[in-house]
């Protein structure tokens, strides 16, 4: 069955397609990408601006027509911190029904961190040991802890790149005490919950997830993303402080002529390094792990193993005739969000 995830954040709107078979690993065939951009919409009350809500509106109707043209049969939309934490984050998932016939669920900071976990400790399998996660989005950072499928600790914390990059940082280049500050900042906020992470024990593994790791390891000589998803990637604390002065001395559009740093992302590398590094330093940890699944994996996986005993997911699918019809009633089926069966697939898609 072909399965999509749509993940509707900060930079973008993001459709993960794959064709679902019992045993095998979810490996996009298919990936659609509509920029968003919300963290320049986000108003002083907390709210997203009316063309934020607008622009991410017709992202996710450019994804939902993608979807259908791929012949997606069950869809995930859901949508992270940028838009689950807007003050008008209920005008806005209805501005994106009216758009798009679909509207999104969203997760709690912990569902994230406990998905990308369970993502995580799949890619590696019984080799993973006891795993820690540090997954750094653009509304916030998830740290997860555990052993076995499911983290004995997941937590979220308000520390994402981009909302950092708009609370900390206004200079281009960042001045000195702005980026003491903002460091200041992340170790407060850790330290709420230093103590239950020592108290769990050391990691025999850790990993980094996100794209604010993918593209800090790239920029410190990491494989490039062509090479493939198994390829082994890290990010040591000891190069990451050697590449931090190359992104705190260049202004944005310096920064994004950087190997491996998107433009989209340069205005927000430099918080999220200064994040990364502050979270390894107060956990002591030398080196991460860049692991290829997070948040999207993990949501496919538990689709793949939901007659397994992994806890129920806290997203519905919708089937192709519910985000097909715009909101229409379909063979009894919404956009809101009920699955039923669809007849399989046949051929290829047009």
């Amino acid at each position: 069955m072909r399965s999509a995830v749509l993940d509707i954040g900060s930079n973008s709107a993001q459709l993960q397609v794959v064709d679902v078979a019992s045993g095998a690993p979810p490996l996009p065939v298919h990936a659609v990408k509509e920029p968003t951009r919300l963290g320049e919409e986000l108003q002083a009350d907390g709210s997203l601006s009316e063309r934020g809500a607008h622009r991410v509106a017709a992202a996710v109707r450019r994804t939902v027509e993608a979807a259908g043209r791929l012949e997606v049969e069950l869809l995930y939309p859901f949508i992270t911190a940028a838009i689950r934490d807007a003050t008008n984050r209920s005008d806005v998932l209805d501005l994106i029904e009216v758009e798009s016939g679909i509207r999104p669920q969203y997760l709690s900071g912990e569902e994230e961190a406990r998905l990308t976990y369970f993502a995580a400790h799949r890619w590696y399998g019984w080799s993973s040991g006891h795993l820690l996660l540090i997954d750094i989005g653009g509304g916030s950072m998830e740290l997860a802890l555990g052993r076995d499928v499911e983290p004995d600790l997941a937590v979220s914390l308000p520390l994402g790149a981009g909302r950092l990059t708009r609370s900390h940082l206004n200079g281009d280049p960042p001045g000195r005490s702005e980026l003491k500050g903002l460091r200041q900042h992340v170790r407060d906020t850790l330290s709420e919950v230093l103590d239950r992470l020592r108290w769990e024990g050391n990691p025999r593994r850790v990993v980094g997830t996100s794209k604010t790791f993918k593209q800090l390891a790239r920029v410190a000589g990491a494989a490039p993303r062509r090479r493939g998803p198994f390829v082994k990637r890290e990010l040591s604390l000891a190069d990451l402080r050697d590449q931090i002065p190359r992104l705190t001395d260049v202004n944005t559009r310096k920064r994004a002529e950087l190997k491996g740093i998107s433009r989209p992302r340069a205005g927000q590398i430099v918080a999220g390094a200064l994040t990364a590094e502050a979270t390894m330093s107060a956990l002591d940890v030398i080196s991460v792990e860049i692991c290829p699944w997070a948040l999207r994996e993990g949501v496919l996986l538990h689709h793949l193993e939901a007659h397994s005993a992994t806890p129920e997911l806290p997203l519905r699918a919708l089937s192709r005739t519910a985000f097909a019809s715009k909101g229409e009633k379909n063979d009894g089926v919404t956009a809101r969000g009920t699955v039923t069966a669809l007849p399989a697939r046949r051929g290829p898609p047009a």
